[in-house]
């Protein structure tokens, strides 16, 4: 009876002499599969210093407070131009509407706010919680208008703002983003 090994070859066939040649590769025949084997060898030291360090963490920047003025600015006079179209569902709380929009989203860029994948949908739940308590018309319209706006301006802003030499005024900056 033959001793067999894991790999259910002869034990002769693994312990070959010194002289007779080995291969680097073991290979295997199935009727179905044919499976290679190689060695590889990877030294200790190696394998510690792929895994000695964390992976690194981002961290956003802080909130910039001219950015955030400039950006709600833009905000309410793009609000408004958006719920005037609905001016019927509003009445004479547009102003109102808007204003409260205005206050929420300038809390969450002046504190919360930093950057490219930093916008939250929590501002908007606060915009249409805040809409509701003061009893103001058309709250789902008027938050869904300041997130569709959010989405497609801040992001872009933002990196406009931060592309500019730090030598451009700031004023000139907060004009361009009001128009």
């Amino acid at each position: 009876m033959a001793l067999y090994s894991p790999l259910n070859l002869p034990m002769h066939l693994l312990n070959t002499p010194a002289k007779i040649p080995t291969f680097n590769h073991l290979f295997l025949r199935t009727p179905s599969i044919v499976l290679c084997g190689s060695r590889r060898t990877q030294s200790l030291s190696s394998f510690l210093t792929l895994r000695a360090h964390p992976p690194r963490k981002y961290v956003y920047p802080d909130p910039i407070p001219e950015f955030a003025e400039a950006e709600t600015l833009k905000f309410k006079i793009e609000l408004k131009k958006t719920l005037l179209k609905d001016e019927d569902a509003l009445g004479d709380e547009l102003d109102r509407v808007v204003d409260v929009c205005a206050e929420k989203l300038h809390e969450f860029l002046s504190k919360e706010y930093g950057g490219p994948g930093t916008l939250l949908v929590e501002p908007f739940t606060n915009m249409l919680i805040a809409l509701k308590d003061n009893d103001l018309p058309a709250a789902p319209l008027a938050t869904r208008a300041s997130l569709l706006w959010a989405q497609n301006c801040i992001d872009r802003d933002w990196r406009l703002w931060n592309s500019s030499p730090p030598s451009t005024d700031q004023f000139n900056r907060i004009e361009h983003l009001a128009i």
